[in-house]
């Protein structure tokens, strides 16, 4: 019975992975409109996790000057997936709650657990010079060189 459970999600999560990579197209599109249209060419939006906590700053855009301009606040249309039912739904939401949507999803889909232990932090940018959405990612460690020595 355990089997069939296990079985009946990942292929919900097959089919929410095939949906995703789906819209994400559309996704991208709708967003980079909205940015264009207001004269957007780069947005930025900085990460930091540590110690089981993780956060988002605001995302900064920037016009073609590199002027710090604001992030228009009217609706775009994003297509999401529920996972439950393998459908795409619609969701109306600013371009700011589109892109601190998009860079989470894809910090945890690149790198699940940047904020754990040590921790992560970094940068997306949103090109519209070429549409392209970047992940600079720094990964935190701590080395430890032990050594025993009996004489």
């Amino acid at each position: 019975m355990i089997e069939t459970d296990f079985a009946a999600y990942d292929t919900k999560s097959a089919r929410a992975a095939q949906l995703e990579a789906e819209i994400l197209p559309h996704n991208k599109h709708a967003l980079f409109e909205a940015l264009a249209a207001a004269g957007i060419v780069v947005v930025t939006i900085e990460f930091d996790g540590y110690g089981d906590s993780g956060q988002f700053n605001e995302a900064v855009a920037f016009d073609a000057a590199n002027n710090e301009v604001p992030i228009p606040l009217g609706d775009v249309t994003m297509k999401t997936v529920d996972f439950e039912s393998g459908t795409i739904g619609e969701l109306a939401a600013t371009a700011r709650d589109i892109i601190e949507r998009l860079t989470y999803d894809f910090l945890e889909k690149t790198h699940p657990g940047w904020e754990d232990g040590e921790g992560a932090y970094g940068e997306f940018r949103f090109s519209l010079d070429d549409r392209t959405i970047t992940l600079d990612y720094n990964e935190r460690y701590i080395e430890s060189h032990y050594h025993e020595h009996e004489f």
